[in-house]
């Protein structure tokens, strides 16, 4: 199936077209099959959530444009599902913020990071961090620690999509103002981040972008009020609502 075989009149559209990316990034070799688990396991919390993006979500983009505008280095994480799923939109948001994009990968091999990094400029991207492999997140034992140290390492803003939660932790513990996409919030990314945004990954990025431009020539007064005024743990508790209620409004 190709992406064009979907017709939009589809109730599950978007969730088909989704899924066609996570096969074709395996396919690609940019996506491990374990990509395939993780996305069937948000896709789960999406339907609960009405497969949109609920208020408290576009709240917490607005504050993630603020802290990227606010930024003095910022960085998105990419891994093989964001890859595959909104490389265009990563790019996107990198142009209209300014941000570095690295990838950062659990299963990582040379090969798959160079084919995730050829993927990316293949959608406009111009610089892809990662690749270089000289620094380390203290505390980690797996290939996750390992970023650039002009990346990730000296970052004060990382916005980290389907992350995995004990780098979202060890990212906290170092002091960053951390970003996290998830559709879970009762996750440690989403209970470890600064700003925990639920909602798919699909609508969030491009929501970012949208919200960074409409704030791009606020003053930095304005920046820290959106910033000021959010409350993650509020935000957490009525994304939880929703998916236990139903109640999307």
């Amino acid at each position: 199936m190709t992406e064009v075989d979907v017709p939009e009149s589809h109730p599950r559209y978007e969730s088909l077209l989704t899924r066609h990316r996570i096969e074709a990034g395996v396919e690609k070799g940019i996506t491990s099959k374990q990509g395939l688990i993780a996305q069937g396991r948000g896709e789960a919390y999406d339907y609960l959530l009405g497969e949109r993006t609920i208020p408290s979500a576009d709240e917490a983009a607005r504050v993630a444009a603020a802290h990227f505008r606010l930024a003095d280095q910022a960085v998105v994480s990419v891994n093989g599902n964001v890859a595959a799923l909104c490389p265009g939109e990563v790019v996107e948001l990198a142009d209209a913020t300014g941000a570095d994009i690295e990838v950062n990968l659990f299963n990582r091999t040379a090969e798959r990071m160079e084919r995730i990094a050829d993927h990316l400029r293949e959608h406009g991207a111009e610089a892809v961090l990662g690749l270089s492999a000289d620094g380390r997140i203290p505390g980690l034992d797996h290939e996750r620690a390992t970023v650039d140290a002009d990346g990730i390492g000296s970052a004060d803003v990382v916005l980290v999509p389907l992350e995995d939660g004990d780098r979202a932790e060890a990212l906290a513990a170092m002091g960053k103002t951390e970003l996290v996409i998830d559709l879970n919030p009762l996750s440690r990314s989403a209970q470890s981040a600064s700003v925990p945004i639920v909602d798919n990954v699909i609508r969030a990025i491009p929501n970012i972008t949208e919200h960074a431009r409409d704030l791009r020539d606020a003053p930095e007064t304005a920046l820290r009020d959106v910033i000021d005024g959010f409350d993650p743990e509020t935000a957490l508790g009525t994304a939880e609502d929703a998916i236990r209620s139903g109640d999307l409004d």
